[in-house]
């Protein structure tokens, strides 16, 4: 072993000479002390959601907040105190808001404290684990296969010491890092082990620049915020030039201060109902609710919009190890080869196993079985890599005898065609694991390492499967989401654990080393084919972009090294909170009870929000589109426009506020649709059109009929009990197919309205009263045809023009 000073400052661009002794004691609890006092501390927070402040402020300062806000100020001042009840509106959407996103902020934040990194540092000679905002300047960290390296920092020991990074350099190979070489945070250990000296923490380190730039809260691309952002944009652009018209019409002939304060309260209430303002308000409370919900059944969602991305994949590929199989595994049997003795054979998987100070789960199976027996002296070693395949180590044994070892797949260890495979192939079709113990016969670094290996054991290992992993497929068969198990270990083997499972295709078990290298033959072989053997972590990365270069959404799943490149070029990551470092730090959900069963959770939990946003964003899209219509045919015709603020907050509360909240948060299992944007505009453009037709028609019809000096208030009457009915009919579309609480909600909608005619003070609150009969029931009539229209017309539209 080799060491270097831990607490010596250290120049990261030049190394210092690298002594050779005894390990470092590491820094002492005084050196920790000064250090801290210093601020020589990895301060950098972890960041899985955005800040409090963040969250205020996305919350309270909108474009749509800022035009409501100025128009409630203007309504304070002008107008009574029923034609300003938008802005309290506002400000209680507003508060629901932050109040939901705080809540999903706490759950984030404590899940994330749960499965959060703990390094171990050697402090003192004596090594424990510490949270990683505790390292300090000049840390002795210990690393080993799996761990992610939290710091940058110089290799002060290295055994067999390799290190991916793929994630910063886009370098696919392995770097072999010896004492003196640097290490990167952000990098994680794919083989062997030692530990590094912490150069640069904190906010100087390589992956907390990173981190600066890029926030993990918005990593994952969403196709709803990103379809509703542009929907907005739009409504933007439409409402300025209308708006401006509403108001020089409006206010053009008004010369007395009643009639102007009047004019100018009907403008207001031409331009509030203009603005969707509750649709961003209630996609981010469906987010935050989803994470609430999950995050009690301990999934950890790292990236928001992850839980929408996961309800649009159609393609999972699973890792077989620790995905559909538990982590831990029992030694079943050992067999001898060729006459070897079955008691030195035993002496030479405890000296295997003790040799290796972290153990991955075969050889953590065979050190429970066989432990070391301390009489044999381990002089070098090779550790285990998913490349390779094989772990190997060098013996003095207590004779004084000395002797080399490997331990690996068989398939590999040995070539094609070895009378031992035909045994091996026997077993992993029961869906045993087997690994090979051969005696080498060459140098641990010799490139040759495997040929002449003599095969002196076959160990055989029984994976135990997940209880619910059957069911858990058969979900996502049912849901038309195709399965892919794709996993390092013998394809026999793999096949018979998914055929035990009952995945399809599973006894058309592919090795992997027959995949065509080009991606268009790789992707057609994916699509032919359900369950790959022999998978290298390169070939895993390889087959999520085949499939995703056929059009497909891709899940990877997924717990050790081998699977980190697939999980971070995947759609969505899921990994296993008992996974590797590395693994739980590139993917965007983590399952921190370990149970592959949570992910049909997540996949509902998705489309809920996907398909309610849907159906909720269609309910104030039609509103928007009818007060646009409505103002731009008001300009035209030169006349009052026909409803005051309190008119429309009535109308938006009962049919598009109240509803959509409840509708927003439903039950949904609809499997989620592409083209958010141009889904809910095929709707929304002809039940805006319909309504502010209708509604108009009813509003020009009324200013004929009523004569007198409460003329105007019977035309609004009339004209907001048309808009009412059909608003009403729109709403009992989007609740389809019906439920007792959605035929419930409905109801109550309607009730409300109803109360507001027959209830004397509601009436003169709202400025309401219907007078006489025959333009009341007009208004009945226009609504009825309207909605019979804009039933036929709904229905012409999803058939002729489908998503």
């Amino acid at each position: 072993m080799t060491h270097i000073d831990a607490g010596a400052e250290l120049d990261p661009v030049h190394p210092v000479p690298i002594p050779r002794g005894k390990p470092s004691p590491g820094l002492t609890a005084a050196e920790v002390a000064r250090r801290v006092a210093r601020g020589e501390v990895n301060d950098v927070p972890v960041r899985s959601s955005r800040s409090t402040v963040d969250i205020i402020r996305a919350n309270v300062f909108t474009r749509f907040n800022a035009i409501i806000g100025v128009l409630w100020l203007i309504m304070l001042f002008v107008a009574p105190f029923q034609d300003s009840l938008f802005g309290y509106v506002i400000l209680a959407n507003t508060g629901i808001g932050i109040i939901q996103e705080l809540r999903a902020k706490k759950t984030l934040d404590s899940l994330a404290l749960i499965g959060e990194a703990r390094p171990t540092v050697r402090r003192d000679g004596v090594t424990a684990e510490i949270s990683t905002s505790e390292i300090v300047l000049g840390d002795l960290i210990e690393i080993g296969p799996g761990d992610k390296i939290v710091v940058d920092g110089a290799v002060a020991e290295a055994d067999g010491l390799e290190i991916d990074e793929s994630l910063l350099t886009g370098e696919a190979d392995p770097v072999v890092k010896n004492p003196g070489d640097q290490v990167m945070s952000g990098s994680f250990v794919v083989a062997g082990g030692g530990a590094f000296t912490a150069v640069k923490v904190g906010r100087e380190a390589y992956a907390a620049q990173l981190a600066e730039e890029a926030s993990r809260f918005t990593l994952v691309h969403s196709e709803l915020r990103t379809g509703i952002s542009t929907i907005l944009k739009y409504v933007t652009w439409m409402m300025i030039p209308t708006a401006l018209g509403l108001i020089i019409s409006q206010l053009a002939d008004e010369t007395d201060d009643s009639g102007f304060k009047d004019a100018l309260a009907r403008t207001v209430g031409g331009i509030v109902p203009m603005v969707p303002e509750g649709l961003v308000l209630l996609t981010s409370v469906a987010f935050a609710i989803g994470v609430i919900r999950l995050g009690r059944k301990q999934c950890l969602v790292q990236e928001l919009p992850a839980i929408e991305g996961l309800a649009r994949v159609d393609t999972v590929c699973l890792d077989k190890t620790g995905t559909l199989t538990e982590g831990g595994m029992d030694v079943t049997e050992v067999r001898a080869l060729d006459g070897a003795d079955g008691t030195y054979v035993r002496k030479v998987l405890g000296a295997l196993g003790e040799s290796d100070p972290r153990p991955n789960a075969s050889l953590q199976a065979i050190i429970d079985a066989y432990p070391d027996s301390d009489e044999w002296r381990c002089t070098e070693s090779l550790p285990f890599s998913s490349a390779r395949k094989y772990s190997g180590a060098s013996f003095s044994e207590g004779n004084g005898e000395s002797s080399s070892w490997l331990l690996g797949a068989p398939d590999v260890l040995l070539p094609d065609g070895h009378p031992t495979l035909a045994e091996t192939e026997q077993l992993n079709e029961q869906g045993l694991r087997v690994l090979l113990l051969t005696r080498a016969v060459r140098e641990l670094d010799d490139p040759e390492l495997t040929h002449g290996a003599r095969p002196t054991a076959l160990v055989v290992l029984e994976q135990r499967l997940r209880p619910d992993a059957a069911d858990t497929l058969r979900y996502f068969a049912d849901q038309n989401v195709r399965a892919k198990v794709i996993s390092g270990d013998n394809a026999v083997s793999v096949g018979a654990v998914a055929a035990k499972l009952g995945v399809p295709g599973a006894e058309n078990t592919l090795d992997a080393r027959q995949l065509p290298q080009a991606r268009p033959e790789m992707a057609q072989v994916l699509d032919d084919h359900t369950v790959f053997g022999r998978v290298t972590p390169q070939q895993k990365r390889d087959m999520v972009g085949a499939l995703q270069s056929r059009g497909h959404t891709v899940a990877m799943t997924g717990d050790g090294v081998n699977d980190v490149l697939a999980l971070k070029d995947a759609d969505i990551g899921v990994a296993m909170g008992s996974g590797s470092e590395a693994s739980r730090a590139v993917a965007q959900i983590v399952l921190l009870n370990n149970s592959f069963a949570t992910l049909p959770s997540v996949v509902a939990e998705g489309r809920r929000v996907i398909g309610n946003i849907t159906r909720v964003a269609t309910l104030f899209l039609v509103k928007t589109v009818y007060s646009v219509l409505l103002a731009i045919m008001v300009v035209c015709a030169q006349v009052e426009y026909p409803f005051l603020p309190r008119h429309l907050t009535l109308l938006s509360t009962l049919t598009i506020g109240v509803p959509a909240f409840f509708l927003a948060l439903a039950p949904n299992k609809e499997r989620a649709q592409p083209h958010f944007v141009r889904r809910v505009m095929r709707y929304a453009i002809p039940g805006g059109i319909l309504a502010a037709t209708a509604t108009f028609a009813t509003y020009l019809l009324a200013r004929h009929h009523y004569t007198g000096p409460d003329e105007l208030d019977a035309e609004t009457s009339a004209a907001t009990l048309t808009l009412f009915l059909i608003a009403m009919w729109v709403l009992a579309i989007i609740a389809r197919p019906y439920t007792w609480w959605r035929i419930g909600l409905v109801a109550a909608m309607g009730t409300g309205f109803l109360l507001v005619l027959v209830v004397p003070w509601l009436q003169h609150f709202f400025a309401l009263k219907l007078v006489g009969t025959t333009m009341p029931w007009g208004a009945v009539a226009i609504a009825a045809v309207a909605a019979a229209a804009l039933e036929f017309l709904w229905r012409w539209v999803g058939r002729r023009f489908p998503a």
